[in-house]
């Protein structure tokens, strides 16, 4: 089979044929609908394609348009954890109190399975999207497209264009500084950093607190003991593992995300090493998993659930007409439990 011909088993895409007749998927939705916009020459082109390719609009979309529902499409990178299951849980309560219904898709931390997602919600004819961006995504043209639709987009944690899409963010940088400068003032000095990859925004933002609290106190920079990658259990795993197996091995880690932090707790569990008399440990993570395991983890707490609130508000205002793009910060809270402090100080704090 040529390579450029479609997939007879695969159901052709408004995306396929944007992609084969070099436009955007914006110019086929409207050149489908007849659209004054679209000039005639460019409409017989692409219904003459549509029907060579057995084009359907998918049947469920239009019988949920015919019955006008109120419908908003969520994409993130990981259902399954607690972060993501509270964020979407704060949408769909705002949501509902709205009158919408949420339909969500698990991108799984895969650029291609992300921008699927989009083309069924557009195929769904959704009123806006809230996403989270893969940690793989570095090309944002496919939310360019669904924005040139007229079809509003919000961002959430890891966001991107932030001249054209609005977003809200917790406040990574200011909770990374601070518990940093925890980890300072109860004795640790060798404090690594294990993050994601760099290109993420969200892993800059925390990386660049860290690094401030280390300026402030003037505390060497170590460029071995910023280890940035993946969000991945078992990459995590294995780059602390080498870590605490250095001569010089740190003696207190700031650990990105729930995944990077659990795996940071397992390696040096596995290595026989105290905590946090050997290695203190705070991770970013929610306030369920953090308090069950043994010592308690110090952690800084997303109040994800009101991301998901805010996110959902803000998308609502933009398919109301609201053209004003927001950047809305979430305050996180660092709770000190028994994984940080050196010095007998363990009492539960917040900040």
């Amino acid at each position: 089979m040529d390579k450029k011909t479609p997939n007879p088993k695969r159901r052709t895409s408004l995306k396929d044929l944007a992609h084969e007749l070099g436009v955007s998927i914006a110019t086929v939705s409207r050149a489908l609908r007849s659209s004054p916009e679209i000039g005639r020459e460019m409409q017989q082109r692409v219904k003459e394609l549509a029907k060579l390719r057995n084009y359907r609009p998918n049947p469920f979309a239009q019988s949920l348009r015919r019955e006008a529902p109120k419908i908003l499409g969520v994409v993130v990178p990981h259902l399954e954890t607690h972060y993501y299951a509270a964020v979407l849980a704060g949408i769909e309560a705002e949501a509902a109190r709205a009158g919408y219904s949420v339909i969500s898709a698990n991108s799984h931390e895969d650029f291609e399975a992300e921008a699927r997602a989009l083309d069924n919600f557009v195929s769904m004819h959704v009123e806006g999207i809230i996403a989270c961006l893969t940690q793989t995504t570095t090309d944002y043209r496919h939310f360019e497209e669904v924005s040139d639709m007229g079809i509003p987009l919000v961002f959430f944690g890891r966001t991107c264009l932030p001249e054209k899409f609005s977003s809200v963010k917790a406040n990574g940088d200011v909770a990374a500084q601070q518990a940093t400068q925890h980890l300072i003032d109860t004795g640790s000095r060798r404090i690594a950093f294990v993050g994601g990859p760099n290109h993420l925004d969200m892993v800059r933002r925390r990386k660049h607190g860290y690094l401030e609290a280390l300026r402030d106190n003037r505390l060497p920079i170590l460029r071995e003991m910023v280890v940035c990658g993946n969000i991945d259990y078992q990459w995590a795993l294995e780059q602390t593992t080498r870590l605490l197996q250095r001569d010089d091995r740190p003696d207190a880690i700031l650990a990105f995300n729930d995944i990077i932090t659990f795996a940071a707790f397992t390696a040096i569990k596995q290595l026989h090493l105290r905590i946090p008399e050997d290695v203190a440990l705070i991770g970013f993570t929610d306030d369920v998993h953090a308090a069950y395991v043994t010592p308690q983890l110090s952690a800084i707490e997303d109040r994800s659930h009101q991301i998901g609130s805010t996110a959902c508000r803000m998308l609502l205002k933009h398919i109301g007409g609201d053209r004003t793009i927001y950047h809305d910060i979430v305050p996180q809270k660092l709770v000190i439990r028994e994984t940080s402090a050196k010095k007998n100080e363990k009492e539960k704090i917040s900040f």
